[in-house]
């Protein structure tokens, strides 16, 4: 019986290891397509300058040069892959938060070899990046640069729709696209909600807001800017829509002129409503007589060329029409932002 019985199990061990075999191949001919789908290389992408960039694999080093770029990168997951960083996020009010997102950056471990206005090209060079990702309008550097043989992306933000292509890009870039996804459609349906609530308003109620950056009351972003895209979303009409630029500085007999409903300002350190609702040449505008005078918080939290601009929106919504966006908790909505775009409870100071 035993004689018999052993050549009978061997057999069928044999036959129970080309099931488990052929199982495992099926499982990878079933599965490899959707592998070669999240990681399908190689890939081009096309910077702000019009350049067209070729990846043959994820990009393993990043030195990323602009504070707003570096935060989508944290927003992606792509903490490892980051060897330098701007100078910006040591010296700003963003310091805290990215602390709290890199225990390099909260030791001042991680290299900053340049910002804006400066970059340290052979500091750069040293780090050895697969990747610079820098302002567009940085030419000498990003000329230096290139004829070292690094890849640059530039980058150039002037709509909301730039920042869904910036945040694609670098999915892309660094093989996280699912999560690019995930985050613009999010964005997308938390901006979806807010326009229900505002497309009620007859054109002749909805309110026109005059947005001041921090560099003086003058200073100002017009038709054809990231600023009137916050502003339409919100609800409201962009007080300046005689000039076409992100960036403008407008005469005081054009403001008054103008005369907003609400005036927004940027994150203003030398600043605050106050001090523009005191301002003796504006006490005519309606925004000063009925007390409209607001300032964004810290620029983390609703960087405008980032994809939390979305609660900037919120921000400006409730502030211009406190009556539609009264059930809104602005406090909660942050909470939920920041959970959702880097994953953790960020401490944020009350």
């Amino acid at each position: 019986m035993s004689l018999i019985s052993s050549p009978l199990s061997l057999i069928w061990r044999g036959w129970r290891n080309i099931k488990i075999v052929l199982s495992i191949v099926s499982l990878f001919i079933f599965i490899s397509p959707l592998v070669l789908q999240a990681y399908d290389y190689p890939v081009t992408v096309t910077d702000f300058r019009g350049k067209t960039i070729t990846f043959t694999k994820p990009v393993g080093r990043i030195v990323c040069l602009i504070e707003s770029a570096l935060s989508g990168l944290y927003m992606l997951n792509q903490a490892e892959k980051i060897v330098g960083i701007s100078k910006n996020v040591y010296q700003s009010d963003v310091y805290k938060y990215y602390a709290q997102l890199d225990n390099r950056i909260k030791n001042r471990t991680l290299p900053a070899p340049g910002n804006w206005d400066f970059v340290s090209i052979e500091s750069v060079v040293n780090l050895k990046p697969d990747l610079v990702i820098i302002w567009a309008s940085q030419t000498e550097a990003i000329k230096a640069l290139e004829q070292r043989g690094i890849t640059v992306y530039g980058v150039f933000i002037l709509s909301i729709q730039d920042v869904y292509k910036e945040i694609m890009d670098f999915g892309k870039i660094t093989g996280s696209v699912k999560r690019s996804k995930e985050l613009i459609d999010f964005v997308k349906d938390e901006l979806s909600a807010l326009q229900k609530r505002v497309k009620a308003i007859s054109a002749e109620n909805r309110k026109k807001v005059y947005f001041m950056w921090a560099q003086g009351l003058l200073n100002t972003s017009c038709k054809g800017s990231t600023v009137e895209d916050l502003i339409t979303i919100a609800g409201g009409i962009n007080s300046c829509t005689e000039i076409v630029s992100e960036h403008a500085v407008v005469s005081l007999e054009k403001l008054i002129r103008w005369n907003p409903d609400i005036i927004v300002m940027w994150v203003n350190e030398r600043k605050n409503p106050e001090d523009i609702k005191n301002e003796p040449q504006l006490k005519r505008i309606k925004a000063i007589k009925s007390n409209q005078v607001y300032e964004l918080p810290e620029i983390f939290l609703c960087d405008l060329w980032t994809l939390k601009f979305y609660y900037a929106a919120k921000l400006l919504a409730k502030w211009t029409y406190p009556e539609i966006f009264r059930d809104v908790d602005l406090e909660k909505e942050k909470l939920k932002m920041l959970k959702k775009f880097y994953g953790i409870d960020l401490k944020i100071d009350r």
